[in-house]
């Protein structure tokens, strides 16, 4: 069992008795090739994502650094290249689908993805700003209902602001906004605002919360953001 140790903790409960290895941030290469190099080793592994392993998760990496593995372990273990490409030919791997956290908080809010949507991460780590800057004011511009994924952390403070700032140059002021933390987990938290009100609810964000910002037809009706899908009612 290989994972983030936060998400390691969360199943800890079902995984008792099994190998484990964890790391923290930012030591995803270094967990994925382990799964790897276990997996050569003739072990059935599993790597540990939350949501979806194939939306900001770990399944891309993996089959990523897959392609390199035979080679790494020919410097180091194998002398035997016909070995290690049987070896390698054997690992299979499967991508299992998850509930992304996305759609966990679009449930609990209403139906505010029912029209076209944009998922955009506000990490700067992996993607240059300039780059995510971009994405915001194009799906902006575009009307697409938007997502935001990791919207605030302890280190990164403006970069919420500044992509409100730029979707507000194309919405409207009370389009609606809803923001849940730690959907479907314990401590959940579900807010419905508008982009005009959000500032009141910065404190309240964090790399647990997920901001779903609608589109021009996007609408509140019983406390639930809806994106109407077009039909004729």
């Amino acid at each position: 069992m290989v994972g983030y140790k936060t998400y390691i903790d969360l199943i800890k409960g079902v995984i008792q008795g099994k190998e484990i290895f964890s790391t923290g941030m930012t030591k995803e290469v270094n967990r994925c090739q382990k799964a790897i190099d276990l997996a050569l080793q003739g072990k059935k592994v599993a790597v540990v994502s939350s949501g979806d392993a194939g939306i900001y998760g770990m399944a891309g990496l993996v089959l990523e650094l897959l392609p390199e593995s035979g080679a790494r372990s020919q410097k180091s273990e194998e002398k035997n290249k016909s070995e290690i490409e049987k070896r390698k030919s054997k690992i299979f791997v499967s991508v299992i689908p998850g509930v992304p956290a996305f759609c966990a908080a679009a449930s609990l809010l209403g139906a505010p993805l029912m029209h076209d949507f944009a998922s955009i991460s506000l990490s700067d780590l992996l993607t240059p700003w300039e780059t995510i800057r971009k994405r915001l004011d194009m799906a902006s511009a575009a009307d697409f209902v938007i997502i935001l994924y990791n919207p605030k952390s302890k280190t990164r403070v403006s970069q919420l602001e500044e992509a409100i700032g730029i979707i507000s140059t194309h919405r409207n002021e009370n389009t609606p906004v809803g923001t849940v933390k730690n959907a479907t987990r314990e401590g959940e938290e579900i807010k419905i605002t508008t982009l005009k009100g959000l500032p009141v609810h910065y404190d309240f964000i964090d790399m647990s919360t997920i901001l779903i910002i609608g589109n021009s037809t996007t609408f509140v009706s019983h406390n639930k953001m809806i994106t109407p899908r077009g039909y004729d009612v």
